[in-house]
Formats: C-alpha cells, sequence, structure tokens
C-alpha cells in the first residue's frame, strides 16, 4: 500500500478551512481529492492568502475534487421496503481500485452505510452482511471478507474506515464473526483454513505489549489488571483532533485533561461515538476516559476471535496452537465473569482498571455474553430482565438509560443491538421477547420509511413520531447496517 495523502501534508490549509467552517460538515475536507501535486497546492495557498480579496472556500474548490462526497437516495415511485432494500445494495456498492485523496485502495467492491459516507466501515460491514445473506448476494459477502483480510495483511489491521486518517485506530473486531456467517451461508469449513493467518494477525494486533505489562498497567490495548490478568480495552495512538470533526474536537476540549483527542479516538474505536458509557461523571464529554475502561464489547469479541482460532488450528491439526488458544479462549471467559459481571445489579458492564471496580453506566453492551453463549442460564434471565425493564421501548432497543443529546445514547435505536438482542434472548430460549425487540424495531423502521421513504441511520425508540438526533452530523440516510438487520430480522 503506497504512500497517500495524510491530512498533516497540508495541515496548513486544513486546519484554516477547518477553523472557518468552510463545510457544513468537516468531513468534506477530509474526504477531499487533491487534483494538482500537494506541494503546488501548498505553495498557492501560502501565497494566495497574502492578498486580501483571496477567497478560501473559492481556493479549496479550485483545487480539490468533492465528487461523490455525498448521496441521496431518492424515488418517485414508493417501493416496498423490501425491494426498496434490494435496490439499494447496488446504489450503496462502491470500488476504491486506486487511491484518491484520503481513500485507502481495496481489492474488492464493497457496501458503504450511505449518506454522507463512500469508504468501506469495519463493523458496518458485519451487519450489512446479514442482509446480503438474505437477499443471497454470497458474493459481496466474500467481498467485504477479502477486504477486511487485505486491509489485515497490508495494514495489520481493519482501520475504522478505509481512510488514511483512520491509521491510528480500528472498530470492534467482527472478521471471526464475518467467517462465521459465511460459513453459515455456504457450509464451507475452508474459509477458517484460507483466514488463518489474516485472524493470527488481526489477534497480535489486538494483544500488541500484552508480555511486556507489568500489573496494574496498560499500554496500546491491553491493560494487566492488579491480579495479573489480561483484558483488552480501546485505544488510539494518537493525541491529536479527528480530521473528520477537527473542529468539534477542539471546542470540546476545552476544560479537558491531557488526553482528551486520544480517549475521544478510541471511544470511535468502539463505534459508540458518543455515548454517557465513556464519560466519568456520566453527562460531559469532557470527562471522557475511554482510556481507564476495559469493556465487556471489545473482550467478548476477542474470546470469540480467541474461539475462532482454536477451531481453524484444529481443522489443520495443529494441535499445540489449538491447545494454546483454546486456553486463552477459557481464561478470557473466566475473566468476563471475574471482571465485568455486576452482581449488585446483574448485569454486564465495563470494567475501570484505575477504580478497579465496575463502572456506573448501564449500556446494551452487556448483551454479547448472551449473544455469543458465554453467559449462564442464571446471569442471561438477569440480562434479559434488565434489558426488559430498562432499554426496550415501543421503537426499539435504547443504548443506555441516560439523555445526555449525545447519539449513542437513549432515546436512540441502532440496528446493530437489535439484532443482537434478538439472537441473545432467542439463544436463551427467552422467545417472548425476541419477538417484541423484533416488532417493536422493525416497526418503528418501517412507519418511517412510511412516511420518508428512507432508510435511516438511527431511529427514535421513545418518540415514535419522531426521526433520531443527536451526533456530530444530522441523520443519515441509506443505510447499510439498518437494511441488513431488517431483512434478518425479518425473515426470522
Amino acid at each position: 500500500m503506497k504512500k497517500q495523502l495524510y491530512i498533516y501534508e497540508i495541515q496548513a490549509l486544513f486546519d484554516d478551512v477547518q477553523r472557518s467552517e468552510v463545510f457544513e460538515d468537516q468531513k468534506m475536507m477530509t474526504d477531499a481529492v487533491p487534483l494538482f501535486p500537494v506541494e503546488e497546492i501548498n505553495a498557492k495557498y501560502e501565497e494566495g492568502k497574502q492578498s486580501e480579496d483571496f477567497n478560501l472556500k473559492e481556493f479549496v474548490l479550485s483545487n480539490f475534487d468533492f465528487l461523490g462526497a455525498k448521496i441521496s437516495i431518492q424515488r418517485e415511485d414508493h417501493l416496498p421496503i423490501e425491494e426498496h432494500i434490494g435496490k439499494l445494495w447496488d446504489e450503496l456498492t462502491r470500488t476504491a481500485y486506486e487511491e484518491k485523496g484520503t481513500l485507502l485502495k481495496l481489492p474488492k467492491p464493497y457496501v458503504v452505510p450511505g449518506g454522507r459516507f463512500n469508504e468501506f466501515f469495519y463493523w458496518d460491514s458485519y451487519y450489512i452482511m446479514l442482509g446480503l445473506q438474505i437477499s443471497g448476494r454470497v458474493e459481496m459477502m466474500e467481498n467485504i471478507i477479502e477486504n477486511c483480510s487485505y486491509l489485515i495483511q497490508n495494514v495489520g489491521f481493519v482501520p475504522n474506515a478505509s481512510r488514511t486518517h483512520f491509521l491510528s485506530r480500528s472498530q470492534p473486531p467482527y472478521f471471526s464473526l464475518m467467517l462465521d456467517l459465511l460459513f453459515e451461508t455456504t457450509k464451507d469449513e475452508n474459509i477458517y483454513i484460507r483466514y488463518y493467518y489474516t485472524l493470527e494477525k488481526e489477534y497480535a494486533f489486538w494483544m500488541n505489549g500484552a508480555e511486556k505489562l507489568e500489573n496494574g498497567s496498560a499500554v496500546n490495548r491491553v491493560v494487566k489488571t492488579i491480579h495479573g490478568d489480561v483484558l483488552n480495552r480501546y485505544y488510539d495512538a494518537e493525541n491529536i483532533p479527528r480530521p473528520e470533526s477537527y473542529l468539534i474536537d477542539i471546542e470540546d476540549s476545552e476544560n479537558a485533561g491531557d488526553e482528551f483527542y486520544r480517549n475521544i479516538r478510541s471511544a470511535c474505536e468502539s463505534g459508540w461515538d458518543f455515548s454517557s458509557r465513556w464519560f466519568a461523571d456520566g453527562e460531559h464529554i469532557q470527562t471522557i476516559e475511554t482510556l481507564n475502561l476495559a469493556e465487556i464489547d471489545l473482550n467478548c469479541l476477542l474470546w470469540h476471535l480467541e474461539e475462532t482460532l482454536a477451531k481453524s488450528s484444529s481443522l489443520q491439526k495443529l494441535n499445540e496452537r489449538k491447545i494454546d488458544y483454546s486456553e486463552r479462549a477459557a481464561k478470557r471467559r473466566q475473566m468476563i465473569d471475574q471482571y465485568f459481571w455486576d452482581e449488585t445489579s446483574r448485569t454486564y458492564k465495563d470494567y475501570h482498571t484505575q477504580k478497579n471496580t465496575n463502572t456506573a453506566s448501564e449500556h446494551i453492551a452487556a448483551l454479547y455474553p448472551l449473544f455469543l453463549k458465554i453467559a449462564s442460564e442464571d446471569q442471561a434471565k438477569a440480562v434479559a430482565k434488565n434489558i426488559e425493564e430498562k432499554f426496550l421501548y415501543q421503537g426499539g432497543l435504547v443504548t443506555t438509560t441516560k439523555n445526555t443529546g449525545q447519539q449513542w445514547d437513549f432515546p436512540n435505536a441502532w440496528a446493530p443491538y437489535q439484532w443482537l438482542g434478538y439472537q441473545s434472548m432467542k439463544n436463551y430460549g427467552f422467545d417472548d421477547l425476541a419477538e417484541k425487540i423484533k416488532n417493536n424495531w422493525c416497526s418503528n423502521v418501517e412507519r418511517v420509511y412510511k412516511n420518508t421513504g428512507k432508510l435511516m441511520e438511527k431511529y427514535n425508540a421513545l418518540d415514535i413520531e419522531t426521526v433520531a438526533g443527536g451526533g456530530e452530523y444530522p441523520n443519515q440516510d441509506g443505510f447499510g447496517w439498518t437494511n441488513g438487520v431488517y431483512l434478518k430480522l425479518k425473515k426470522n
């Protein structure tokens, strides 16, 4: 993968554009493709800005290409929702066979979420695959896996999304779950062998630095507790504003701590940008402390990765590796009980590695041990009760119990957790609750589609007369994971 545009190569211009709010959406400038060599643009800018009649927006528009910066799905005819989704798969398909601006090259076509997004997103793609499976689009499922594998082999991990400014963080590691989904579709066990070294390389990324840790310390994405156990956390190596939310981060950083930007970026690796889940005071983004937490969802996903590596090793008769990964998975399962189960509230919570206790935040990621079938029957029953009483509303499952205005907080319902909720309840025989989760959210999706002709990024679970809000950009239409989860739920 050869070098291409990093934002810092146009840093002075970029900083001025973002601080001046030349574009309403700060993502516009990160996606811009230079029309001329960067050195030439920088020189023209330094000379041009000395002029009294210099127009910054005109300069940017004449030196960068913004083609494909945003899509809007409009139809003259109002198709039945499943037919609409069927057409959307092609309309949301992109290719990136060449490097352009910040966009990374990928070997296969991919499906974008929608709206303002033209890059490949990691965990979104798993939920998109659920719908592709129902639509019989096996080749695109294989393309997504192949793109992930290409990124892991060439970058060392799957970035948050396929742009250069995401090369410091990943997203929840779903690659092993993608293989399960493809196996469920094709019944071809060879995929576990074919991608064995990709699985190993992704695992090495998440565990990097673990062997040198002292008790009570952390490095990269690994934390060693005071008891000597190794857990994982979300992390980003950079401690600078995110280019795609540049001015927002700078403004939010006032009265915040030294590692504010790294904490912000690390929360983005979780996909939950942002939520009271990360805030020390449960209310304000300035108190964000992602780096102090080990997360229940991440550690469950890494248990699944360890289990998948054990399975792949077994298929290849690699007995020593099979034993090693099986032991790692068994140890992590025990640690999930020890560190993430909160007996007082009878649910799973994140673990605060500095305070050596569970965090206060109640959130929907507590579903992961049920989704992956590692909760006991007693634990599953308690979590199901908690979910029904505190998280299930007329329009679906909310992500947290706090309303802060952040998009990953109450009252928003996001597609991934409707599927996780449904499948988690089915796994433990809570069929009535599973059906309620499915029906509440699907009805909400259908209502919004009937009223707007669109499928949305997120939904309001409480007030089903309105469209969801919150976050750093407007609610997007398209929308990849909503399409995927809706189709999967309707076929179950």
